[in-house]
This record gives C-alpha cells, structure tokens and sequence, in this order.
C-alpha cells in the first residue's frame, strides 16, 4: 500500500484534475449568459444553463473543501481523516459535474440549425450517463479493499509545503475562471442593459476575485523571493494563511455573481438573492464551518486519535 503522504498528495492532485476539468465549463458558463445569441435560445435552455452554472458552483465548492480543512482541522499533517474526507468530497463534486455536462450539452443544440429539443435533451442525458458509468459504475466494478494501517507517521515540513502548493493550485483555476469571465463581461453589451446596481456589484465581485488571485499568488512570490526557495516553517504558515485568506472573497465574488445571472435569467431580484445567498451558505458551511466544528470536536475529545509524532489520525 502508498504511504499515507503519497495518498493524500494524490487526492490533491486528483482534485487538480477535477477543477481544471471544470474549469473551463465555469468559466464559460458565466459568459454564456451574456453572449449576443443567448436571449435566442428557449426558455428551457436558459434555465437548464442556470441549473448547470449552479451546479458547477457546488462542485467547485466540494473540490476545494479538502484544502481547508487540511490547514484549519489537521494543520498541514496528513492524516487517515483528511484523505477520506478528500475522496469522499471528490466523489460527491462528480455527480453535479456530471450532470451540469449534459445540461450543458442539451442547451448547446438548439443553438444548431436542424437539432431539435428532443435531440438536445438525448445528448445531454447520453453526456450524463455515459460520464456517471465511467466516474462512478466502473470504479465501483473493479473497487479493490485494502487495510488501512493503524500508526500515522508525523509529516515532514517538506511534505507540508508541498501540499499546501498543491492546494493553491486546485483553488487558482476557479479563480482564474471566474476573473477571466469578469472582466470580459464587462465589454459585452448585454452587461450595459443591467441595473446600475447589478453593475457595481458586478465590478464589486471582479475586484474581490483579483484580490483572491492576488493572495493565491503570494506564496510563490514569497518562496522565491523572500526564502530563496528553501522549505521553511515559516513559509509553510505564510502559504497556509494565505490560501485560507483566498477563499473568504472568492466565495463571496462566486455568490455575488451567481445572483447576477440569476437576475439576467429571470428579470425578478428575489431569485437571484435566493441563488447568491444559497452558493454563499453552502461556502460558509464547506469552508468555514465544517472544519471549524471538526477541530472543535477534535478538541473536546482530546485530540483523540493524535499520533505519538503529533499527526492526527
């Protein structure tokens, strides 16, 4: 069996794996509404496209849900909980993407001369299953058992680093994303017929997400810069606070500009309210208030479980 430090850094690379999968649906799934042939699509394609955008909001949201867990419950160590934890967050974010795919397939058709709803819906669900055959039906198939071993080495500083660069990596993307969409958003006519308020909170949520990226790409600068690349305790807590620090405005820039769409959708205030208070709870609770509540239980029992060497298990 791989080491635990080798699992759990495939966890984070396979979350990598999944966010630059999305990466490009979200990006353009947040441009989409904007584009000049949008309002020619049916009704039905502009809600299955919002259903879709909704989705890959949630998937983002469980990709990412290791990172901070990892720094705020575990500290940067490498632990039995964190890597199920990573696996089961990385099995639940395929099912929305799956189905945001074939949403996205289905609303494509009528966009083509000749293809009729009927054929775009059968795309789509053909998209979807074949995507939750591969992703979920196969692996449960050939899924082999292994014993999980019963001591947890502590983790090495080196090994620390790694995985909370690993981690900024599987953040930036989202980011990268949602910052491209922002600001080319901006030039397109549709934005202009939005209210004044839809705007500044549009170019409200473009400078939160500049500030995320901004904060993601601090701890490279810093390692090179300040640490002249050398693996340093320092430098491992810096990169740490830092990641964490990203994610309060990015999630707050996501929500902001989910309601935004959902107002361009519906034309009404109160779903698109709905939309970003409901992606904004689900980043308070995946980000912020599952891990917290994690370390508190962690310390009311204890630190039950906690390795001899100080990693928890």
């Amino acid at each position: 069996m791989a080491a635990l430090a080798n699992r759990v850094q495939n966890a984070l690379d396979e979350g990598r794996i999944l966010i630059l999968g999305a990466q490009i649906l979200l990006g353009f799934e947040y441009r989409a509404f904007f584009e000049p042939r949008y309002d020619e699509l049916p009704a039905w394609a502009h809600a299955a496209k919002l259903l879709a955008l909704a989705l890959l909001v949630v998937t983002f949201a469980l990709v990412v849900l290791p990172t901070p867990f990892h720094q705020l419950v575990e500290e940067g160590c490498d632990t039995l909980r964190l890597h199920r934890l990573a696996t089961r967050a990385l099995a639940a974010a395929l099912l929305p993407l799956a189905v945001a795919l074939g949403l996205d397939l289905a609303s494509a058709a009528p966009a083509v001369d000749g293809i009729g709803a009927a054929a775009g819906v059968s795309l789509g669900a053909g998209g979807t299953v074949l995507a939750l055959a591969l992703w979920y039906a196969l692996p449960a198939a050939r899924r082999r058992r292994y014993v999980q071993e019963d001591a947890v080495p502590e983790t090495p500083l080196a090994e620390k680093i790694k995985h909370v660069l690993t981690e900024t990596r599987m953040v930036l993307p989202g980011a990268q994303a949602l910052l491209g969409f922002q600001l080319a958003v901006t030039m397109m006519e549709a934005f202009a017929r939005l209210p004044r308020g839809a705007q500044q909170l549009h170019l409200a949520d473009t400078a939160l997400t500049a500030l995320a990226v901004v904060l993601l790409l601090t701890p490279a600068a810093f390692h090179r810069l300040a640490e002249d690349g050398e693996e340093t305790a320092r430098f491992h807590r810096l990169a740490s606070r830092f990641v964490l620090a990203a994610l309060a405005p990015l999630g707050v820039a996501l929500s902001g500009d989910l309601g935004i769409i959902g107002y361009r959708v519906t034309g009404e205030l109160a779903p698109a309210v709905g939309l970003a208070a409901g992606a904004a709870a689900l980043f308070l609770a995946a980000w912020l208030v599952l891990p917290l509540a994690a370390r508190v239980a962690g310390r009311h029992a204890g630190h039950a479980g906690r390795a001899p060497a100080g990693a928890r298990a």
